[in-house]
């Protein structure tokens, strides 16, 4: 159902279109195989025991997936067997996921396959997609307007209650509203159910719940839903009203739930008021990715299937296509030492690939030396031939991406952050498929395609009309992320053109803007950096997974034995992100100097190289990869004398409030310098050197090149190029007359 929105408020397509909207299905997005042409032949190619998923089609299916051992491939080709069989229709079959991204690819891998009409959405969009429809009829009046970031109201709530916020607690006190919505707990029940919940509040419970009463009350007052209240609704009209269950379940007679583990209670509710008494239903999970309990996720529902469904199938799938025998080794490692009901049901995956790389363990004295030394290891895979887009770094908390876009900035490694501006928004990408419609229309008109058979080559000859070339510009920085999202419309063309011959310009334009409605974008050539929550789903030939160290991974509020376990989970599933390479790395201090008090992640005990087995006293001796540096005080500010612990501090040499020495004329002329050494090199200004570097050698002044390496952010590689002109403008003279001189 196409969804549009005028001044924020949700406009109903036609009622007769809610089963299916005329919204068309993505194509998957790396490759677009070739459809089956017969139901068995949708069977080639998969294992015994995929083929077992396939093929069995009643009653109640419990598929008990690890990392990488193609649950999506199972249960779309399960999917599309019983439709190509003629055992299912199409329309019938309602499978669920949890992500766009997810949902985006099982609708294409489905389509190839011969099943496009099935309908593979989130719990959100098919719950979003049966309120708008049903509302004027069980309700009456306009559907409410969806709020689309409640950040905001929760502001005005906690203002309202006179209760200040911070920006942290702001986010956490929003979370903690969301956590109360899906698990069905009302705003006077929120205190008693997250002291059972053993919830770390972000402040006193009751404050909580005062404020998430004010923002439901001020929802109401404005006519406007969340996100949960999408569910919370949909479950109430089902519930309320019988007529709409039974035409809902008329409607959808199977139901496929992927990524089982992550259902929380409301969601559960919804599925069972979709199924009524039938129990056509199949669920694939892995209670040991649950990771995601602080949504209100929990395995339960997958671990008690069996329970609720005595004559459930169940089916285990081990065998591990993506990644090597020593990654899958230390994945198991991991897990052999989990405690709790979810290790209980874990399972011993198997790899199917060739032998790998055994993972790297590197241990750095601080911060800012990990992440330089993963830099430069990414440049060494890059150089090696390993795509950059293969590549990705892992971590905790969002907090710690900055130190890591500094190192390969330094490094000149292109990166993107994941959850960053989104690719279709791009002023490059919309100024690409701009391009190729206005061929597409053209068709044979257009003198650029004159002799140009082929759809890549065609897709090439448009975009180089727009100043594209075939070949990257040189460095990273903004010119080349510029190109890379334009090349990964040519590859994303090319793989298009691969699984449907004979596709025009204009199919694959309709192609774009499916996948642009979807959000289901190419991949863009860039090393990832994101948070290990951010990661799942995802996989990479290359994984740094950074920063694992005793308060960090676990981090410090996991109290509670099953946290701890979670957060055992979260780098089980950080490390079966991994294909081929995997380092895995922490640092002693925080900082340069700092005390070196920091202890590697109790996670990897007895697992990497010499380290003691857990409930040993055995010490661990120095990793491999590791680097030393002599130890060193505490870094104090040189205005108050204060320690300091942030990376723009330690940069600056003083505390960010003290008052500043700056030579601002210094400044702006090393500001103008950047800006022209950026200009040349195609570079953004930051990858030559960031604006707090140009503040720290602007109140510095250094006079020789001692002095100015001894400022954090001007590494060996940065004084041989720029030092000498650096340290001209510092003494007040042309940076390029030396060069004249000596000419």
């Amino acid at each position: 159902m196409t969804i549009t929105r005028t001044c924020g408020r949700l406009s109903l397509p036609p009622l007769e279109t809610w089963q299916h909207g005329g919204v068309t299905s993505a194509t998957h997005l790396t490759s677009f195989p070739a459809g089956a042409d017969s139901a068995d032949a949708v069977l080639l190619g998969l294992d015994p025991e995929q083929r077992e998923v396939a093929t069995t089609l009643r009653g109640p299916v419990c598929v008990l997936a690890g990392a990488g051992t193609g649950k999506t491939r199972a249960i779309t080709h399960r999917i599309a067997y019983g439709v190509r069989s003629g055992q299912l229709m199409p329309a019938s079959v309602l499978a669920v996921t949890f992500t766009n991204r997810a949902a985006g690819e099982m609708r294409g891998r489905l389509r190839s396959l011969g099943a496009g009409g099935v309908q593979a959405r989130t719990f959100h969009s098919a719950a979003l997609r049966q309120l708008q429809y049903f509302w004027p009829r069980a309700i009456g009046g306009e559907v409410p307007r969806l709020l689309e970031r409640k950040i905001q109201f929760v502001a005005e709530a906690g203002s309202r209650c006179r209760i200040r916020l911070d920006r942290g607690e702001l986010r956490d006190v929003t979370g903690e509203i969301e956590w109360a919505k899906v698990t069905q707990t009302v705003p006077s029940d929120y205190p008693a159910a997250a002291l059972k919940a053993g919830r770390e509040a972000p402040r006193d419970m009751a404050e909580i719940a005062q404020i998430y009463g004010t923002y439901e009350q001020l929802k109401r007052d404005r006519g406007m839903i969340d996100f949960e209240d999408v569910l919370l609704l949909t479950v109430g009209i089902l519930q309320d009203r019988h007529d709409i269950a039974e035409q809902i379940r008329t409607q959808y007679q199977h139901f496929v739930v992927d990524e089982y583990q992550d259902v929380s209670p409301l969601q559960q509710r919804l599925l069972d008021l979709w199924l009524g008494e039938r129990d056509s239903l199949c669920v694939v999970g892995d209670a040991s990715q649950t990771i995601y309990s602080f949504t209100g996720a929990t395995p339960d529902h997958l671990l008690n299937f069996r329970t609720r469904h005595p004559q459930a199938t169940v089916v285990k799938l081990v065998r591990d296509y993506r990644s090597t025998p020593q990654v899958v080794h230390l994945a198991n490692g991991l897990l052999a030492q989990a405690k709790g009901r979810a290790a209980e049901h874990r399972l011993e995956l198997v790899s199917q690939r060739e032998p790998g790389p055994d993972p790297v363990y590197a241990e750095y004295p601080d911060e800012p030396a990990e992440a330089e030394g993963v830099a430069l290891r990414i440049r060494d895979l890059i150089a090696a031939g390993v795509p950059a887009g293969e590549i990705a770094v892992l971590y905790r908390i969002n907090a710690q991406s900055e130190v890591y876009e500094q190192a390969l900035a330094d490094a000149g490694v292109p990166y993107q952050l994941r959850g960053a501006e989104r690719f279709f928004e791009r002023g490059e990408v919309q100024k690409a498929i701009l391009a190729l419609r206005g061929a597409a229309r053209s068709g044979g008109n257009d003198p650029l395609l004159d002799d140009v058979v082929e759809l890549g080559s065609q897709v090439r000859a448009v975009l180089s009309s727009t100043g594209w070339t075939t070949e990257p510009p040189a460095g990273s920085g903004a010119v080349r992320d510029q190109w890379e999202s334009v090349a990964a419309l040519v590859r994303l063309a090319e793989d298009f053109a691969r699984g449907r011959p004979g596709a025009t310009l204009a199919d694959l334009t309709v192609e774009l803007d499916e996948r642009r409605a979807a959000q289901h974008a190419p991949t863009v050539q860039g090393v990832t950096l994101a948070s290990l929550h951010a990661a799942k789903g995802l996989e990479w030939d290359a994984v740094f997974l950074a920063g694992l160290t005793d308060g960090m991974l676990p981090i410090t509020y996991a109290k509670t034995d099953e946290q701890v376990e979670e957060e055992r989970r979260l780098l089980y599933v950080g490390v079966t992100r991994a294909r081929l390479h995997l380092t895995l790395s922490w640092a002693l201090s925080r900082s340069p100097g700092g005390r070196a008090s920091r202890r590697p992640s109790r996670f990897l005990n007895g697992l990497r190289p010499g380290s003691a087995v857990p409930g040993s006293r055995q010490g661990a001796p120095a990793e491999r990869g590791a680097r030393k540096r002599a130890h060193r005080g505490p870094t104090l500010c040189r205005v108050c004398g204060k320690t300091l612990t942030e990376a723009g501090e330690l940069k600056l040499l003083r505390c960010e409030d003290c008052p500043s020495d700056m030579d601002e004329g210094l400044y702006e002329r090393l500001r103008e310098w950047r800006a022209g050494q950026a200009q040349e090199q195609g570079l953004p200004a930051y990858c030559v050197f960031t604006d707090k570097t140009l503040v720290a050698i602007a109140e510095a002044q250094p006079c020789e090149a001692g002095e100015l390496s001894m400022i954090s952010g001007v590494g060996r590689r940065k004084l041989d190029r720029y030092g000498a002109e650096v340290l001209a403008i510092c003494a007040g003279q042309d940076p390029g007359a030396g060069d004249a001189d000596d000419a």
